[in-house]
């Protein structure tokens, strides 16, 4: 595994039993660590987007719970029962298009419910089934990068040395959005894991970075961890993305998501979409790369997919530099969804998906 990539932790315990997460806001500049015991803060922590990607919030979910529960393992067993299923219920409601939160808080309610003994069995059992959820994420991205290794190939397209080009002229060419590496889970990644295993095995790769406004996840969290693998990588405005691949200087598109319905269509970080038109308008091969967690057999489409709208001020004041005139209407959804036929394939740990998806 890629060095930089494997020393890269979002999500750890700490050893007071509560959940140690790096605060993601404060990156590139600062790495500052939280240390979470309070179900008030982890739900903070998730909505302010200082923990944040799909496997990640499903995971800091779990071990948040676990560690929330800490302070009043001394109840009994009812009425500690009657706090975990409140604070489950404040963790679901606190972000509500990632489907991998409900499913982490969904396994840890089935945790609780087979420990009947003591309250201390309840929490063994819950601290137990959050690491299991940590390390079984671990796995998962490790096996979503090895599925993905096919796909890391060269498409025709001039391989000129120019304009930020790779200094590799036979690098494979990948365009990646917002930020899925190990920032965003609890092991390398989702398609940023495809990334990571092919520079592992030694196989050249440049990776163009859409910078993912309003919050640049892009330019500030995928950027930061390339960097620390070592891996070659150019970070474009967002609206780049399609003159790159009008000019035939992009072989793959990968991207994360956050809910996969059941027909294929895919919930990710807004302006994949537009990503998903361009690929296909120019022939470019575009993936979506998530663990099974995130596919969703209860969302029959996109269509039914709650999308969250985040605050007017990520966009007006962005890390608090006003942008634009007071008073001035926002629309800011979080997400948007790509239609299934718009996806070249899916991967996830179990392999890879080509249509018709099923």
């Amino acid at each position: 595994m890629a060095d930089g990539a494997s020393r890269v932790r979002a999500l750890e315990w700490a050893p007071s039993g509560a959940l140690r997460s790096l605060d993601q806001t404060r990156l590139p500049t600062a790495e500052r660590w939280l240390e979470l015991d309070r179900v008030e803060a982890v739900v903070e922590a998730i909505r302010m987007l200082r923990v944040r990607g799909a496997p990640a919030i499903g995971v800091a979910a779990a071990m948040g719970l676990a560690a929330s529960l800490l302070r009043v393992a001394h109840l009994p067993r009812e009425r500690f029962l009657q706090v975990l299923d409140a604070s489950a219920d404040e963790l679901v409601r606190s972000r509500p298009t990632a489907v991998n939160l409900a499913w982490a808080i969904t396994r840890m309610r089935a945790a609780a419910a087979s420990a009947t003994e003591s309250t201390a069995a309840v929490f063994e059992a819950l601290h137990a089934e959050a690491e299991a959820i940590r390390v079984e994420d671990e796995a998962m991205c490790r096996a979503m990068g090895e599925a993905g290794q096919e796909l890391v190939r060269p498409i025709n397209g001039p391989r000129e040395v120019a304009d930020g080009a790779p200094a590799d002229a036979d690098a494979i060419r990948i365009l990646t959005h917002c930020n899925t590496g190990a920032l965003a889970t609890a092991g390398i990644g989702t398609a940023l894991s495809v990334i990571y295993v092919a520079h592992e095995r030694g196989v050249p790769v440049h990776v163009w970075v859409d910078e993912t406004r309003p919050l640049f996840q892009g330019s500030r969290l995928t950027a930061w961890e390339l960097a620390r693998a070592g891996i070659a990588h150019t970070v474009i405005p967002d609206g780049a993305a399609a003159s790159l691949m009008q000019q035939g200087r992009v072989d793959l598109v990968v991207v994360g998501a956050d809910r996969i319905a059941r027909n294929g269509d895919a919930a990710n970080k807004i302006g994949t979409y537009p990503l998903a038109i361009a690929a296909r308008a120019h022939g470019v091969p575009f993936y979506v790369v998530a663990p099974s967690s995130t596919f969703d057999a209860q969302t029959e489409s996109g269509a039914d997919i709650v999308i969250e709208q985040r605050s007017a001020s990520e966009v007006t004041r962005p890390f608090g530099h006003r942008l634009a005139p007071e008073g001035s209407p926002v629309w800011n959804p979080a997400f948007d969804v790509t239609p299934a036929a718009l996806i070249t394939g899916w991967v996830s740990e179990r392999g890879l998906v080509s249509p018709p998806f099923e």
